[in-house]
């Protein structure tokens, strides 16, 4: 999702029986945790409806193709069925469902006019309805097929113990204005987990939901001259722009050098480099005669907690690959399912 939910998530993934379609939904912080969440939905469904996992249908992403997941899914006798490529239609029983459960949150958080962050809240009642009501798919609800397979209905449940409760069903009800509408987006562009999440926003209501601007403070630059280290010099492009706003993600060395937060750049730096010299990334070798190397470029970024604190400095040193040219640099490319699956492709 386009913003953190309550608790840091930001992720959601949600399996559906397609016998009953009854939904098992699960949030996540990073999108790695969904092995583990299915770890947990097999769990769950062979400990309450006594009934073995059969099948598991998904899209081409990439958790799914992570060859952990893959390995535990042929040891445990679970085929692996996969749509093709821009085919969403062929998995259509959750894709439709994905579309249904946002268009309910969005739904009843502006009519509540509710945070955006508790959308994780509303996704999570949304799918308890979506099991308590008929479609035209089943005759009874998911909740009473699932009834009838395991002879036992187990349901969790949380009680909150207070002196004074108000129900505030009739008011909502009696309502003039119709809410807000809620912009929550789902993010359509690739992302891994540990870099380039969305910074979290924090909302104020009135009519409607808008996003408090943040706030600047005058940070006290240091006056001493900084001096390049030679360790990173050979990284250094001198026809970089060394201007920086203050406080600003940089984008150049030379930006880092200027910034007033540098000591926790070149920290983020140092641990990069020395992750790769731990895992060997390359091997320095001499370039041979009339062979221009493909210069490398650093990206930072901050990573910041639910109300907007930087929790984390990252640095990550990154190829040039765009200035690669075929026929020289390389001969032939490969798809990011082949580079998954290097065996089914040979």
């Amino acid at each position: 999702m386009s913003i953190y939910a309550r608790s840091g998530y930001l992720y959601f993934i949600i399996f559906i029986d397609d016998y009953s379609r009854y939904g098992y939904l699960y949030l996540m912080r990073y999108k790695s945790e969904a092995f583990e969440k299915f770890k947990q939905f097999r769990n769950e469904v062979e400990n309450q409806l006594g009934k073995s996992i059969k099948t598991l249908r998904s899209n081409r992403g990439g958790e799914y193709l992570d060859q952990e997941f893959l390995d535990y899914l042929r040891d445990n006798g679970i085929l692996s069925q996969w749509t093709p490529p821009y085919t969403p239609q062929h998995n259509g029983v959750v894709e439709r469902r994905n579309r249904t459960l946002l268009d309910m949150v969005r739904s009843m958080m502006g009519f509540a006019k509710l945070p955006k962050s508790f959308w994780g809240y509303a996704i999570e009642t949304t799918v308890y309805l979506l099991n308590r009501v008929p479609s035209k798919t089943v005759d009874v609800t998911p909740y009473e097929i699932n009834k009838e397979i395991s002879f036992y209905a187990h349901e969790e449940q949380k009680v909150f113990v207070s002196k004074h409760a108000v129900f505030l069903e009739k008011e909502f009800l009696l309502q003039e204005d119709s809410g807000s509408k809620i912009e929550l987006e789902e993010v359509q562009d690739a992302r891994t987990d540990a870099d380039q999440l969305p910074e979290p926003q924090t909302v104020t209501h009135t009519d409607e939901v808008t996003v408090q601007p943040s706030t600047t403070h005058e940070v006290h630059r240091s006056r001493r001259i900084r001096s390049v280290p030679e360790r990173y010099g050979f990284l250094v492009n001198e026809q970089d722009d060394v201007s920086l706003i203050e406080d600003d993600e940089p984008t150049t060395y030379e930006e880092v050098l200027k910034s007033s937060e540098s000591e926790k750049w070149l920290h983020a730096m140092q641990a990069e480099m020395d992750s790769m010299y731990k895992n060997q990334v390359w091997t320095l070798v001499k370039a041979p005669e009339g062979i221009k190397p493909i210069g490398c470029k650093w990206v930072f970024k901050k990573k910041t907690d639910m109300d907007g604190n930087v929790i984390t400095y990252k640095a990550r040193l990154v190829a040039k690959g765009f200035r690669q040219r075929q026929g020289v640099d390389y001969d032939e490319t490969l798809t990011r399912e082949q580079c998954l699956n290097p065996l089914e492709y040979s």
